[in-house]
């Protein structure tokens, strides 16, 4: 180890390491409230989200929706034609959006508002003294924000095969004649969908059902549409070994474990999860506890070390950017003012951004049918009977709300146009632990695809003319009304 005797320590209330979606959070706020900061950061300011994930993937979908339009248009009287696209104009308007958030997440930035910024790798050589380079620091509260990156399956052949993962598929330039992706995930599917509308071949690869952790119904729709489209969805599909060929990347499968096959691509996209940044931050030495899934929190997103929480990805738990940001807000709360938290009461909505997107929140329909039996009711409402959806051309989709025996909305999940814009009125709704009933007070401007949500909760009174007690009333109002 570095001699340290004469390094200047720092003290400040709290430090954060990593300056991710989470890291920033809890970094800005907390100097809001006048309180002195550290914020580490190795790799870029902005973190994965920015850089690497969200921000870069939806900027190449909005791509391959523009092209999308060009093919599509015929329906609405104008005519249709196979766009003309520039990949490397592509690539230049994903590095655009990029660099017009940057700002907001830059070393300046936060500097600006008071927050020490140190660039470089933070590691735990104690309980309570993280080492950047020469630099010590002791603080009263460490927040571990690192984030995940892409993981990478030990499949024979991938050490010596080229691959990308999220980190390095932005930085093409040049389209991808066939793009394999190994994963049927959101990520997976969604840049399976954008490559293709962009003029892409591409061939998805999974291992059990794709989309497995989005409602099985709304799945198929995005799947059948993805395949009217061209992808090559392999379901139930192994991948025994990969090697690089003269002209890409060859894939031996394994098909519902019977028949053997290969798939040949020009590149490959491994999109199979996450696994969370634990690697040198030095955990063992400050006593913190993690396992592969990430670092072990208690409720209130403490560590085994009670001085250090951990958030976002590298917590183990839902990995989304909003959940980092939840995250922070509670972190907040408990570090600033000593306020009771417990992570696992956010209610967590995911959106998967294929087209038809899938939004989603609270329980399954199977999670909902285990806890609440025959007391279930599935309301449900097509987009084919929404006049928005029908005047745009996407009347296919389904809204389905869950509700329990009292009528509360415990779940919800909805395949269609817009469906990540409105899934936050059901979180909002599932948060507050309102009624489906709510719906009917509400009303929402015509035409729009909100009406869908309200369509599917009238349904819950549907049974309501068989109550022996609804038809006595019934009954006095047809004779005295």
């Amino acid at each position: 180890m570095t001699n340290n005797n004469n390094a200047k320590i720092l003290t400040p209330d709290i430090c954060v390491i990593g300056a991710g979606s989470g890291g920033l959070s809890v970094a800005a706020a907390a100097a809001a409230f006048g309180v002195d900061v550290v914020l580490i950061e190795k790799g870029k300011m902005g973190g994965d989200c920015l850089n690497y994930g969200c921000v870069p993937s939806k900027a190449i979908i909005a791509a391959g929706k523009a092209a999308a339009t060009f093919r599509s248009s015929e329906k609405f009287g104008v005519g249709a034609h196979e766009p003309e696209i520039d990949f490397s104009k592509v690539n230049d308007h994903v590095h655009d959006v990029i660099a017009t958030i940057a700002p907001h997440d830059s070393v300046e930035r936060f500097e600006g508002l008071g927050v020490n910024v140190i660039q470089g790798a933070g590691e735990f050589i104690s309980a309570d003294t993280v080492k950047v380079g020469d630099q010590l620091i002791k603080a009263r509260r460490y927040v571990v924000a690192t984030g995940s990156s892409a993981a990478v399956p030990p499949i024979p052949g991938i050490e010596n095969t080229p691959y990308l993962t999220n980190e390095n598929l932005f930085e093409l330039t040049e389209r991808p004649e066939h793009l394999i992706i190994i994963g049927a995930g959101p990520i997976g599917m969604e840049m399976a969908q954008a490559h293709r509308r962009l003029g892409s071949r591409v061939t998805v690869i999974e291992a059990l059902r794709p989309l497995a952790v989005t409602d099985p119904d709304h799945a198929a729709q995005v799947i059948r549409k993805m395949e009217a489209e061209g992808v090559e969805i392999l379901a139930n599909t192994k991948v025994n070994a990969v090697e690089r060929t003269d002209n890409g990347v060859k894939i031996s499968i394994k098909v519902d474990d019977e028949a053997d096959g290969t798939v040949e691509g020009t590149h490959l996209l491994i999109a199979a999860g996450r696994a969370p940044n634990v690697s040198s931050l030095g955990l063992e030495a400050a006593g913190i506890e993690y396992t592969r899934k990430g670092i072990k929190t208690d409720d209130g997103l403490r560590t085994t070390n009670r001085k250090v929480y951990a958030i976002g990805d590298v917590a183990g738990g839902a990995q989304f950017t909003h959940a980092a940001g939840a995250h922070a807000s509670l972190v907040i709360r408990s570090i600033l003012f000593r306020m009771p938290i417990n992570h696992n009461s956010i209610t967590m909505p995911a959106v998967t951004y294929t087209e038809p997107e899938i939004g989603q929140v609270g329980l399954s329909e199977q999670q909902a049918r285990e806890q609440f039996g025959d007391k279930l009711k599935v309301l449900t409402a097509e987009f084919s009977g929404n006049d928005r959806a029908l005047a745009e051309g996407k009347g296919e989709g389904q809204v389905k709300l869950l509700a329990n025996g009292k009528g509360q909305l415990v779940g919800a999940s909805i395949v269609g146009p817009g469906a990540g814009e409105q899934i936050g009125l059901l979180a909002l709704m599932i948060s507050q632990k309102l009624k489906v009933g709510a719906l009917l007070g509400v009303v929402f401007p015509y035409p729009t695809l909100n009406e869908a949500i309200r369509r599917a909760a009238l349904t819950y009174y549907a049974d309501a003319p068989k109550n022996p007690w609804v038809r006595r009333i019934l009954a006095l109002l047809r004779k005295f009304g």
